[in-house]
């Protein structure tokens, strides 16, 4: 729920530019006052580490009022500094690292509070086919999206395209005439600039990238997707109307007819974002041909992978019993070998000090993400990756019990023996996965 006072603002930033698609917003920054600062505050994530700076976010809070005031106080009078971004390097499912800015707490709430007012403005604009990094849209809605246009519309051939290193190749300087084409305000534009020339801290070394947004900043999904919109969304309902897509962040999915038309079309594409000083990610952009019972013939791409699902053909089970095959989602191959990794990490965890009370106070958290994530249309496919869990937590009973050391099948016995006793104690559990006794 939102400030009584914050809220009236951006509904009526929001209603005016709904009423007029032209409107420039030139006077925005007066809004942001101290009531603002803590609206943006209370929606700043506090679990993130520390930016440069070391400052977290309990830290800010112990002097929440005399921080905030100062903060306006520094805003008001344009002596606000935007911190260096500290960065860091995360594994993706693929093997590649991605680099992750960590900016500093009070620069996370001075982004959060002008991407409210962007997002005010721009989620009028935005198209409904453009999921990513907006409110009250998730990945499940576009995946649902993708999967009904395949099942249901009976369009046989996609364009999966990704936009090469996106957020590092966005050009600044077109970034900007983006936004001047709604917001125009001075003071908004001048913010926007420290945070992008602000820097980035690597390994002790400072360095001032002349292109791209920080991946990993507040501000950054925003201003992503707004260049986005005006270089991809809104070209293709120009220029290409009669062909739907889903679009998540620099992920496209693109529905056409034919070959031929997807062929065209991924040409268009790359055309059109070189315009923009993007590129298509060539190992990941291809023509895919969704086989199902009524189109079986041979191609070289028949799966394509999108957010964390692999679309394929799949054999199911109409509600008659009659099996058929359709072009439907399942877990990807990625995603599954990312969750067994970290099962397997947690090794390290299982000492002899632990109880299965314990272990199940770690680890639920993320196995019922995983769960809400990954089982939206088949938790069968989880199954398999669950039960290295359970061959883990086997072994770990191996070492802690004395009567029990050595003897996998004794171990597998008894943990399953629990699993039936107390299912809710671990979630996967709940579903039904769990040790076979006598295995």
């Amino acid at each position: 729920m939102r400030s009584p006072t914050v809220t009236p603002k951006l509904q009526r930033i929001a209603a005016q530019a709904a009423r007029d698609s032209e409107r420039v917003f030139t006077t925005l920054a007066h809004l942001i006052d101290e009531d603002f600062l803590r609206e943006a505050y209370r929606h700043t994530s506090k679990s993130s580490a520390p930016g440069i700076d070391g400052v977290t976010a309990e830290a800010y809070a112990e002097h929440l009022d005399e921080h905030l005031r100062d903060l306006y106080e520094r805003l008001r009078s344009g002596r606000y500094q935007a911190a260096p971004v500290e960065r860091v390097w995360i594994e993706k499912e693929d093997g590649s690292q991605r680099p992750i800015g960590k900016p500093a707490f009070e620069d996370k709430i001075v982004q959060r509070a002008v991407a409210m007012l962007l997002e005010a403005i721009y989620e009028q604009d935005f198209l409904d086919c453009s999921y990513g990094f907006r409110p009250d849209r998730s990945p499940h809605a576009a995946l649902h999206e993708l999967r009904e246009r395949c099942i249901n519309e009976g369009i046989g051939w996609i364009v999966d395209a990704d936009v090469s290193g996106y957020f590092d190749s966005i050009d600044r300087t077109r970034l900007r005439e983006v936004l001047r084409k709604r917001v125009n305000d001075g003071s908004i534009l001048r913010l926007i600039g420290k945070w992008l020339r602000a820097g980035v801290m690597e390994d002790g070394v400072l360095t001032h990238p002349e292109t791209g947004v920080v991946q990993g900043g507040v501000i950054s999904p925003v201003l992503a997707n707004l260049f986005l919109h005006y270089a991809f969304d809104a070209w293709m309902q120009r220029e290409q109307p009669s062909i739907p897509f889903e679009r998540y962040a620099d992920d496209i999915i693109a529905h056409c007819q034919s070959e031929a038309q997807a062929r065209w079309l991924q040409g268009r594409i790359t055309t059109r974002l070189a315009q923009c000083q993007l590129e298509l990610h060539l190992d990941k952009t291809h023509i895919v041909y969704c086989k199902d019972a009524d189109r079986r013939g041979p191609f070289s791409h028949t799966s394509c992978d999108f957010l964390g699902y692999t679309f394929r053909p799949r054999r199911s089970k109409n509600r008659w019993g009659k099996y058929f095959v359709n072009f439907s989602p399942a877990v990807s191959a990625r995603a599954t070998k990312t969750m067994r990794q970290t099962i397997r990490s947690w090794r390290l965890h299982l000492r002899s000090d632990k109880t299965l009370d314990d272990l199940s106070r770690m680890f639920n958290p993320i196995l019922r993400g995983w769960v809400q994530y990954y089982g939206q249309y088949y938790k069968s496919a989880l199954y398999p990756t669950f039960q290295v869990l359970d061959r883990i937590l086997v072994k770990w009973a191996m070492r802690k019990f004395k009567k029990l050391k050595g003897h996998q099948r004794r171990a597998t016995h008894w943990l399953g023996r629990i699993a039936r006793r107390q299912p809710r104690l671990f979630v996967h559990w709940q579903m039904g996965v769990r040790p076979a006794a006598g295995r």
